[in-house]
């Protein structure tokens, strides 16, 4: 996976050549990603629903994260990333059951890794029973949804937690019913700037 080849780009999303994925991590060159959110509305409130990063990734495990979303190969375009909804859920999408959000900026940073990512992101505001999820165990654990009104309190920080409801998958894949209470930290660390356009984006949409 890291001498996989992707596109990089300056930040204003100009080409300048391609790079393997670990160079791409470790010189903080700008690449194409593909984000997929679930949303859906139930009575009167809107939810958004996270995976949960399995324990055994590299990077952030354990943590709630974009319903769906990956890298897209350098001989791939930003279409081919409905391949991670399929893959990671279990879910088969078709680009007529989305919506686009728009090109958004991301830049996840930790020690000897930048992660900048010029984001593909795309919402799905339908129902979908959690029986009908079927999760690639090395990469997803779960499926937890939130109110999105508290989610946005929660990122601002006008309140420090919130309750996260879904299910965790057994190493069997058995899927657990579990309500949690979450905080920031909970979540991949994502820019504010980021959050705050695809949370203005779904409101618009």
């Amino acid at each position: 996976m890291e001498k996989e080849l992707l596109k990089t780009f300056d930040e204003n999303g100009n080409a300048r050549g391609t790079a393997t994925r670990a160079e791409v991590h470790r010189e903080g060159h700008w690449h194409e990603t593909f984000h997929c959110w679930f949303t859906e509305k139930i009575g009167e409130e809107h939810f958004i629903f996270f995976q949960v990063r399995s324990s055994d990734k590299k990077d952030y495990p354990n943590l709630l994260d974009i319903t769906a979303a990956g890298h897209i190969l350098a001989e791939e375009t930003h279409l081919d990333g409905l391949r991670e909804v399929k893959e990671e859920l279990g879910i088969e999408l078709s680009l007529e059951d989305l919506k686009s959000l728009g090109v958004i900026k991301d830049s996840l940073k930790s020690p000897g890794f930048l992660d900048n990512e010029l984001c593909h992101v795309f919402l799905y505001d339908k129902h979908i029973p959690f029986d009908h999820y079927d999760l690639q165990r090395e990469e997803v654990s779960g499926i937890m949804m939130t109110s999105m009104s508290e989610f946005i309190n929660l990122w601002s920080g006008k309140t420090q937690k919130i309750k996260a409801e879904g299910f965790l998958s057994s190493g069997e894949q058995e899927k657990k019913p579990s309500s949690l209470l979450v905080t920031k930290r909970d979540f991949v660390p994502h820019e504010d700037s980021y959050i705050y356009r695809v949370i203005e984006a779904m409101k618009n949409s």
